[in-house]
């Protein structure tokens, strides 16, 4: 069977808690996942390190690697660069690592282009009212930004058709539990062990020869 690592693009509304969803994955299961470390050309915040909070990069670094295709996607925000290192994410699959991407739905489908077997999960709060409850819950944003923000998931719900998995985050452990199940399950999917399936054909055909 395949010992390659998943490629898990994990997006959602603002306020549906996907920070804390990648972090207990990383916490509970037994080291199986990773998550992307992106490239910006910000600056380092206070306790940041290189490699392990992002990959800081001048713009000549980051404008390089672009054009030297060192990306899976980026963008541009607020005058930064931002974007997904192409060798560090084939790196962990190859090591059997389930990489996880936590990016926006443009950049989401822009992977899907790239790795068609990749699995992308949207993540939904239970209802409307517990989403307002959570944005608002954060005590750092205005009446008017969390307004923003919710006129901005009427959008964004739209592309939930798009992805492959629907994952309600109402109860963190069995929000994680069911992507850990999506991702056992997508690794039994045959598209992704036809080695596996050649060679038992192989075997069994040597039986009669």
């Amino acid at each position: 069977m395949t010992d390659k690592g998943l490629l898990l693009i994990i997006s959602g509304f603002s306020g549906t808690g996907k920070g804390t969803v990648v972090n207990k994955l990383l916490t509970d299961f037994d080291d199986s996942y990773a998550v992307s470390v992106s490239a910006t050309t910000r600056d380092p915040r206070e306790g940041e390190r290189d490699g392990v909070d992002y990959f800081f990069k001048t713009t000549e670094e980051f404008e390089l690697m672009i054009e030297n295709n060192e990306l899976i996607e980026h963008a541009c925000y607020v005058k930064n660069y931002y974007g997904t290192p192409r060798k560090f994410v084939e790196d962990k699959l190859d090591e059997g690592k389930n990489v996880i991407l936590e990016i926006e739905i443009q950049g989401a489908l822009d992977v899907k282009k790239l790795y068609p077997d990749c699995v992308l999960i949207f993540l939904l709060p239970p209802d409307v009212p517990e989403l307002e409850r959570r944005l608002k819950g954060r005590g750092s944003e205005s009446d008017s930004v969390v307004k923003e923000r919710l006129y901005r998931a009427v959008v964004e719900v739209e592309f939930a058709y798009k992805y492959d998995y629907l994952v309600i985050n109402d109860d963190l452990d069995k929000c994680c539990k069911e992507i850990d199940t999506i991702v056992s399950a997508e690794k039994l999917n045959t598209k992704r062990n036809t080695v596996f399936i050649d060679n038992i054909e192989k075997e069994l055909k040597g039986t009669f020869a």
